[in-house]
């Protein structure tokens, strides 16, 4: 039996790996109950048992079907994406809000295959404004906006 769809094969064995692990997992750590009183173990079972069958079927359909190759890789976006994230964790504290949003949409736009600096600055610039007015005015959350140094 060949492998008509690469594509789907692994994203079959990728949704199986991950269905399995929290079905197995959860089973493993929580209480399942049964369905007129579910423990805490019982929703995460069943919906990895459900990712699983769902990842058998497309697993399937990939013998069947004849579908794309699975495409090139691009780490460099993964990276600066998860770099961005990482340094707005590590500035919301010390830098303030404004700051590690501001370097968060930099760093995450450097992974994009175009950049331009006037529609980063202008998404930089939304996304403070949205930030500080749901979080920090809406949500009255404790957020430091700037440096300790400058407040």
């Amino acid at each position: 039996m060949t492998i008509k769809s690469p594509k789907d094969f692994w994203a079959g064995l990728m949704f199986i790996g991950f269905g399995l692990f929290f079905a197995i997992w959860a089973a493993k750590f929580y209480q399942f109950g049964m369905s007129h009183s579910m423990g805490p173990g019982y929703f995460p079972t069943v919906l990895g048992g459900l990712l699983a069958l769902i990842g058998l079927v497309v697993l399937l359909r990939s013998l069947a079907i004849h579908g794309g190759k699975v495409p090139r890789f691009h780490f460099r976006p993964l990276l600066m994406v998860l770099g961005g994230c990482v340094a707005y964790g590590y500035l919301i504290g010390p830098a303030g809000l404004i700051i590690a949003t501001a370097v968060l949409v930099l760093v995450s736009a450097l992974g994009g295959h175009e950049f331009r600096l006037k529609e980063v600055a202008i998404l930089s610039l939304a996304l403070i404004v949205f930030s500080v007015l749901v979080f920090v005015k809406g949500l009255d959350l404790p957020f430091p906006l700037w440096p300790a140094m400058f407040e």
